[in-house]
């Protein structure tokens, strides 16, 4: 019995895969005169439909929003409703339906006409009413659906969400819309701390370990346990010249029967691995995982030391 499920929920992906195989042979120069004529538009994209499409519109408004196209949803049944003031001279509307044919499709879409507005129908029947009344079509046929009943939405909203998400990826790439760029339209959460934060909004919160090339052994091992960082840093002039870890120290005790004569330049290591105060902390977190390690020290672009940023620093923040 359990196999037989399983054979259903298996049928179901496949269908839907199957389904953007067929959708792709649709593709063609169409999608980027939409996009073309988004780009030259003044106003925004207003996007509607109806029932499921309905919701796979706002899953695209969000889209657009967070890739630097303006966009809002209207839906089609509160469009015809008063919700038409929504709609401004220069917008381009993006309309999605399935059949094409629906009541609340074939009441707007006159107006939206009359409007003046241009008109692109993300529709699943190119002989449809809204399909012929439209400036641009983005075709979205399916075979069929996903459902056993071949009634439910299935397939033809996930052919609908592909073809939205294809259309903001070529906005994306035709604006040069760059990583800093999403930075800005997504300040919280993991995602923004991944694209905007820097080790300057991490080190700060750490001691500085210093200590001189001659500083003796008790020296080295007070600033590394005082600190709590399991590091210091080797300076000259606050120029970093070298490293000393709490490992440091385990394998030189291991070396040596007789130390307490040692300094810090007998024991540290050289040219420390360090990185700029406005270097990402993302990009911080890849060279501690290239080099097996947990801290990282801080220069000035002068090669002056400022402090220790922390595997724990960035953890702490989401940020793996």
């Amino acid at each position: 019995m359990k196999t037989d499920l399983l054979k259903v929920v298996q049928h179901a992906v496949q269908s839907e895969i199957d389904a953007l195989t067929y959708v792709k042979q649709f593709i063609n120069e169409d999608i980027i005169n939409c996009a073309n004529e988004i780009l030259k538009a003044k106003g925004r994209v207003i996007v509607t439909g109806i029932g499921k499409s309905a919701i796979i519109a706002q899953k695209i408004v969000a889209t657009f929003n967070s890739t630097g196209t303006p966009a809002i949803f209207m839906h089609a049944a509160d469009a015809i409703h008063g919700d038409l003031g929504i709609i401004q001279d220069e917008d381009v509307v993006i309309c999605i339906s399935n059949s094409g044919n629906t009541p609340e499709i074939t009441m707007l879409v006159p107006f939206l006409k009359r409007s003046g507005n241009k008109l692109i129908a993300i529709v699943g029947n190119t002989e449809s009413f809204l399909a012929r009344e439209a400036d641009y079509i983005i075709n979205c046929s399916v075979p069929n659906e996903a459902c056993p009943n071949n009634l439910a939405p299935t397939n033809s909203t996930t052919a609908q969400m592909v073809m939205g998400d294809a259309l903001a990826a070529l906005l994306i790439e035709m604006r040069g819309f760059t990583a800093k760029d999403f930075a800005k339209y997504h300040p919280g959460g993991v995602l923004g701390k991944r694209l905007y934060m820097k080790v300057e909004d991490l080190y700060k919160q750490n001691d500085v370990p210093e200590v001189s090339p001659e500083a003796t052994l008790k020296e080295v091992i007070y600033v590394i346990s005082s600190r709590r960082l399991g590091v210091t840093a080797v300076t000259v002039d606050h120029q970093l010249v070298g490293a000393i870890t709490d490992g440091d120290l385990r394998r030189m005790l291991e070396k040596n029967d007789q130390y307490m004569h040692l300094k810090a330049q007998d024991v540290m290591t050289h040219n420390p691995q360090h990185v700029f105060p406005d270097t990402l902390a993302v990009e911080a977190l890849d060279l501690m995982r290239k080099k097996s390690i947990t801290n990282l020290f801080v220069v000035s672009k002068e090669g002056e030391y400022l402090g220790v940023v922390h595997l724990h620093d960035i953890i702490r923040e989401g940020i793996y």
